[in-house]
């Protein structure tokens, strides 16, 4: 299982300029290509893993104000989140979970009958997420280049090269 994000949407992988050798740093496009990297890994080791049975998912949390986010303190004020006392607000449109919460939709690609034969795919609020096209903001669902099997195999041959080592 891979912990991804819904920030994926920001950005697919860009495989000439991963870097950002060649193009401004943008640390939310970084973050979005890092989490669809994330899921492009869940898809190519499940494509390794089904024929033994062994399947892989990744999954979006929900957006969980764990001691991560005080480093971010100035960017979630803008994020809307915070009630007029000041004190942040557990709220499903705005994806915000309990630490709890946020720990359901990975127990539940751990334990649901709902996923047997369903390897690869992205899950949300204990659900597999549906498919999204690049125009839609609502925050939910899966966009294609965080689950297109091309891209992870491309993916997982480019850290295969990377580490010097291929698996057996």
């Amino acid at each position: 299982m891979a912990v991804s994000s819904g920030k994926h949407q920001v950005s697919g992988v860009d495989f000439d300029d991963m870097n950002f050798d060649r193009r401004p740093y943008d640390k939310w496009v970084a973050y979005g290509q890092s989490k669809t990297a994330n899921a492009l890994f869940a898809v190519a080791l499940d494509a390794r893993g089904e024929q033994y049975g062994i399947r892989s998912f990744s999954l979006h949390p929900g957006t969980v104000l764990s001691p991560f986010a005080r480093l971010l303190s100035c960017e979630i004020a803008t994020f809307g989140i915070f009630e007029d006392e000041g004190n942040t607000f557990v709220a499903e449109k705005c994806d915000l979970k309990t630490v709890e919460q946020g720990a359901a939709t990975a127990v539940w690609c751990a334990t649901s009958p709902q996923l047997d034969g369903s390897g690869g795919v992205y899950c949300e609020n204990c659900d597999i997420a549906p498919m999204t096209c690049t125009a839609s903001r609502t925050g939910f669902g899966v966009r294609q280049w965080a689950v297109d099997r091309d891209l992870a195999e491309r993916l997982w041959g480019l850290s295969e090269n990377l580490a010097g080592a291929r698996l057996p």
